[in-house]
């Protein structure tokens, strides 16, 4: 199995949390989003559903203003 691992920003000061990401035995996208001083949350999703999220996700990243560095 193979696992990603992704932390917040610190700009958004959630460099704390761990947000995990692999297929599952049940062929499911699990993704689970951990702090230390927090239960951690998870969900799986279908194929299907995890390919509208990925779609979705590159929707909402074209959203974001590149930051200048002036």
């Amino acid at each position: 199995m193979v696992q990603l691992i992704f932390y917040g920003s610190k700009k958004s000061e959630t460099n704390e949390h761990e947000l995990k990401v692999f297929c599952n035995s049940c062929n499911d996208i699990y993704i689970s989003i951990e702090h230390p001083e927090f239960p951690a949350s998870f969900i799986c999703l279908d194929k299907s559903t995890a390919i509208k999220l990925s779609k979705e996700l590159r929707k909402q990243i074209a959203l974001i203003e590149d930051e200048r560095l002036d």
